[in-house]
């Protein structure tokens, strides 16, 4: 719940993205939990981080959501996405 809440935020905040102790007050998260969160969608390539002076800032990797649909509509619907419409 906590990783879908803190991709819908970056969704919003666009490709600026958002400095981490940000995303945590926003989310009203601790800091280690917000790390952890952060570090398994920068490991599954949906966020990229960058470097700010002091801050990390974190946005959404294009590419990476790209592939994610790309990957649900062709493999999870079997290369019949109207198995996958709502």
């Amino acid at each position: 719940e906590s990783r879908l809440r803190i991709f819908r935020l970056l969704v919003r905040q666009g490709p600026d993205g958002m400095a981490a102790g940000d995303i945590a007050r926003a989310l009203d998260l601790p800091a280690s939990t917000l790390s952890s969160h952060l570090s398994v969608l920068a490991h599954a390539g949906l966020v990229r981080a960058t470097r700010h002076s002091r801050s990390i800032v974190y946005a959404l990797d294009a590419a990476g959501v790209r592939d994610l649909l790309a990957f649900l509509m062709e493999d999870c619907c079997q290369g019949r996405p109207e198995l996958c419409a709502p």
